[in-house]
């Protein structure tokens, strides 16, 4: 096969990108989602991540089959970036929830070494300084408690744990497509997380779920059912079937529309405005990630 046969045509990769942007676009509605429940935190990430399993399971017939000791271990590396980032979001603004979990390359460069036995470039190291610098900027000066971010020191460090934890999980599912031969390995890994998300939140939210009036509103079940259906199963398929048209790098950028409209809605749908210091670290960790991702095209 010639390599201009194998190139998708112009039609085929403007519908990929289209597609990856719908994925950001919806994974980005997560913040705002997040905090429309009065449910407690651990009811509202397990909630969503039970309705986001089975969603999952309805919409990817891969996800039913590619099971293994492995796709469960990287699904505890997603349960744990789905329960921080849950609990970041509710406890500080939704920018720095969504601008600290995106020091996720950060933590992959550091640990490439090590999971992946990938080497550190010299263009590497002053990428992960900018990164490391913006966050920074997070824990700068103090931050007013508010309806929308009640404790926004805790959330802050949830939100960077959320980091860590999502570069674990990217890291596991390239290993996952190394190593696993069966399809949808790392749908199976998807799912795995949300089916353990619910099972570690289960015995902290069952005694609200069953005390008087604890098992919530038509407002907040509209709310979990969005997350679970629309946020996350929804923008899984957007991305998967996106992301197949179009080269990684590109894939890459586009995502960044996530952390850009994510605090739009929030200050949309709650009025939530994030700090100047916060705005900052984020501004640069995403003009980083654009710079680098750009460079390592060329």
């Amino acid at each position: 096969m010639t390599g201009a046969a194998a190139r998708p045509g112009t039609s085929d990769t403007t519908r990929g990108a289209f597609l990856v942007l719908a994925a950001a676009a919806l994974f980005s509605t997560g913040g705002a989602a997040l905090k429309s429940p009065t449910l407690t935190n651990w009811q509202v990430a397990g909630a969503r991540g039970a309705i986001a399993a089975v969603a999952m399971l309805l919409m990817v017939p891969a996800a039913r089959r590619a099971w293994s000791p492995r796709t469960l271990l990287v699904g505890c590396a997603y349960a744990a970036t789905l329960m921080t980032f849950a609990f970041a979001t509710r406890l500080t603004t939704a920018a720095n929830a969504i601008f600290l979990q995106s020091t996720a390359p950060l933590w992959m460069l550091l640990l490439s070494p090590w999971l992946l036995r990938e080497t550190i470039r010299r263009s590497d190291v002053i990428f992960m300084a900018v990164l490391a610098f913006g966050l920074s900027l997070f824990f700068v000066g103090r931050e007013e408690a508010v309806a929308t971010a009640p404790n926004p020191v805790l959330g802050n460090v949830l939100g960077a744990v959320s980091g860590l934890t999502w570069a674990l999980a990217v890291s596991g599912l390239r290993w996952l497509a190394k190593e696993e031969k069966a399809d949808g390995a790392a749908a199976g890994a998807t799912v795995a997380g949300n089916v353990i998300c619910f099972l570690a939140c289960l015995p902290f939210a069952w005694g609200a779920w069953t005390a008087p009036g604890g098992a919530g509103t038509v407002h907040d079940w509209a709310a979990l059912a969005f997350l679970g259906v629309v946020q996350v199963a929804l923008a899984y398929v957007c991305l998967t079937r996106g992301i197949r048209r179009i080269p990684a790098f590109e894939a890459s950028l586009l995502l960044l529309l996530e952390p850009v409209l994510n605090p739009v809605w929030a200050w949309l749908v709650h009025g939530e405005r994030p700090g100047g210091w916060a705005l900052t670290g984020g501004a640069l960790i995403l003009v980083a990630t654009a710079a680098h991702t750009l460079a390592a095209r060329r």
